[in-house]
Parts: C-alpha cells; sequence; structure tokens
C-alpha cells in the first residue's frame, strides 16, 4: 500500500481518554477512518453540535454506562455526506446528504468521518444547512418527545388552549422548546436571562421572564395564568415547591434533566396523591421523528438558531462555551 493511500485510512479527531479535565482534557489525534458495519453508512462530516450531555458524560456523571470505554470521541449530533454504505443499506447511497443521531455510548461527532447507524439517519434536503441539521437530534428530539408524547400536545393547533411554561428558553432544548408549543393551541411563557427577552419574544413566546427577577425565579405569569405544562430545560435545579403554586389543578412539570431530586418530589407526590405531576423524560431517539423536524426546518416553521461555529481544530472552545451555560441555541463544530 502506498503512503497516500495509507494517509486516506486517518482522519483527524478529538477525543478523551479519562474522566474529568474540561475542554483541557480533549486531545487532538488522527485515528482510522471507520468502517461502517451492516446496516450502518459511513459520513463525511460537515457539522457537529454540543450538548450538555457530552460534558456530563465527560464529567463522570452518567458513569458506569457512558462512556462505555475510554479513549471517547464524543458528540452524537451529525450532518454529513454519505460516502459509503455497508451491507443490508436500502435508504442511502454515497453522494447523499443527511442528519444522524450517533446515540451517547457510540458518539464519533468530533472527527472527520464517522459511522451511523441507518435507522437514526434522515435525508437533508437541500433547504436545510448542515449546522441547522445538526442542531436537530438530541435538542429537539428532547423538545418534540416533552411536548407531544409527555404533554400530549398536538402540533396542529387543535386541542384545546393550553398555558405552557419553558425554563431556560434561549437554550439548546429550550429555542426549540419554544418554536414547537406555537404550532400548537397555546400560550407560551418562557423563562431567560434579561439580554435574549426580545430573542424569545421574536420566536414566538407570548411572555418573557428574567430569570434572575423575583417574579422570573418565583415562575410567576405576568398574565397571572396557571400553566397546565411546564418544560423545564434548565440544568440548574428549580425546586417542585417553585412550580407547585403556578401548575394548574393537573399540572404536569417535565424535567429533560432529571436528577436525584426530582425523583424525590416524584415519590413525595404519589404519597400525597397529589394530580400535579413531575414527569421525567428520558429521550427516545426516533427516525421518524427527527424526519419530522428536519420537514419543518425545510418548510419554516422551524430553526435551529445557532449561537457560533468553530472549527474542529479549536473544537475545544466550543466545549468550553457548552460548559459555560450561557450560549443563546447551538454550538455548532465544522470539520
Amino acid at each position: 500500500m502506498t503512503l497516500a493511500a495509507m494517509a486516506t485510512k486517518l482522519m483527524r479527531a478529538v477525543q478523551y481518554n479519562s474522566y474529568g479535565g474540561g475542554a483541557s482534557g480533549l486531545k487532538h489525534v488522527e485515528v482510522p477512518v471507520p468502517t461502517p458495519k451492516k446496516g450502518e453508512i459511513l459520513l463525511k462530516l460537515e457539522a457537529a453540535t454540543m450538548n450538555p450531555v457530552d460534558w456530563r458524560i465527560q464529567k463522570g456523571k452518567m458513569r458506569p454506562f457512558f462512556p462505555p470505554k475510554f479513549p471517547h470521541i464524543p458528540a452524537t449530533d451529525v450532518a454529513g455526506e454519505v460516502v459509503e454504505v455497508g451491507k443490508g443499506v436500502q435508504k442511502f447511497k454515497p453522494g447523499d446528504k443527511v442528519v444522524a443521531y450517533l446515540t451517547l455510548a457510540n458518539g464519533g461527532g468530533l472527527a472527520e468521518f464517522v459511522t451511523a447507524s441507518e435507522s437514526l439517519t434522515v435525508a437533508r434536503p437541500p433547504e436545510v444547512s448542515a449546522a441547522q441539521g445538526a442542531g436537530l437530534p438530541i435538542a429537539g428530539l428532547t423538545a418534540l418527545q416533552a411536548l407531544t408524547q409527555a404533554a400530549g400536545l398536538n402540533l396542529d393547533g387543535s386541542g384545546q388552549k393550553k398555558n405552557i411554561l419553558i425554563t431556560a428558553a434561549s437554550g439548546g432544548v429550550g429555542q426549540y422548546a419554544v418554536q414547537l408549543a406555537k404550532l400548537g393551541n397555546t400560550h407560551v411563557t418562557a423563562t431567560c436571562g434579561a439580554r435574549n427577552i426580545e430573542f424569545i419574544k421574536s420566536l414566538g413566546a407570548d411572555e418573557v421572564l428574567d430569570y434572575k427577577t423575583p417574579e422570573g425565579a418565583a415562575l410567576i405569569s405576568p398574565s397571572g395564568r396557571k400553566y397546565d405544562i411546564a418544560v423545564h430545560c434548565a440544568i440548574t435545579g428549580i425546586p417542585w415547591s417553585t412550580f407547585k403554586p403556578n401548575l394548574s389543578a393537573n399540572g404536569k412539570v417535565i424535567n429533560i434533566t432529571p436528577g436525584p431530586s426530582t425523583w424525590a418530589a416524584i415519590a413525595q407526590n404519589t404519597l400525597t396523591f397529589s394530580k400535579k405531576q413531575l414527569v421525567p423524560l428520558l429521550l427516545w431517539a426516533k427516525s421518524e421523528n427527527l424526519d419530522y423536524l428536519v420537514k419543518l426546518v425545510k418548510e419554516g416553521k422551524l430553526k435551529t438558531v445557532i449561537d457560533s461555529k468553530h472549527p474542529l481544530s479549536k473544537a475545544e472552545d466550543a466545549w468550553a462555551k457548552s460548559i459555560d451555560g450561557h450560549a443563546t441555541g447551538k454550538i455548532i463544530v465544522e470539520p
């Protein structure tokens, strides 16, 4: 084999070798380009997006399950072009543009190439850019699942009007949740920092609270409404005792980052037979839901708000920005 041929089989990637270390724990490496197995496709990546779960895994918050082994190439939400298909692949061929979810166990998004499962990959039309598509999997699917499955909202505008609260609305999940909620018959109250209030209104929120004000911290609706559904997107915990007085009689809080306090509150509610519910949300990624989101972006009904773009060579800057927690929208890494 010639040196040139050998060189084409290596790719640039970013990985970490142990728990902890934050952005400085990321290492730039050259590793072999993966080979697609049965039911997989090989993608030349055009964009990957950061999610808080990426650095939470590095921090050891999900051990012993994730990552399954070290070294680990993180990032799960990607867009790119199919360059090779494994045995049995029916839906895609080389040259197709796609969006894929790589799963938390596999990761692999901070690289030039990655293998993706055909079952978690969808076509990306030319109207949807790589960055717009890459923003969708974890954040978009979480927002969609919270509103449609957990909250029972119809996104065609039908059904009884619901008052919805969305916390941390300027973050990755929050910005999709506001837009998707407004496709339903809803009144949306959102919380965010003062600098993002006008931005969240531009996404369709009916009223916006600055979370640092007394009213915002107490989640009190400016129009005096009680919330039928609260989609809790903030990583910093808001106690159940803050939500409870603001909920309607059968109100639900859907917590997308459930921790020990979530389970304690659920247990307490069960003991007191409360009709107000706290519901933990664990993402169940499905390609039909991802395809639905891509179509909404194509039709102009949903947009991926991009905070910043970083080259793969500066992936640690994107990582640090995600850890900082003040991004407005999605943080994108481009090979």
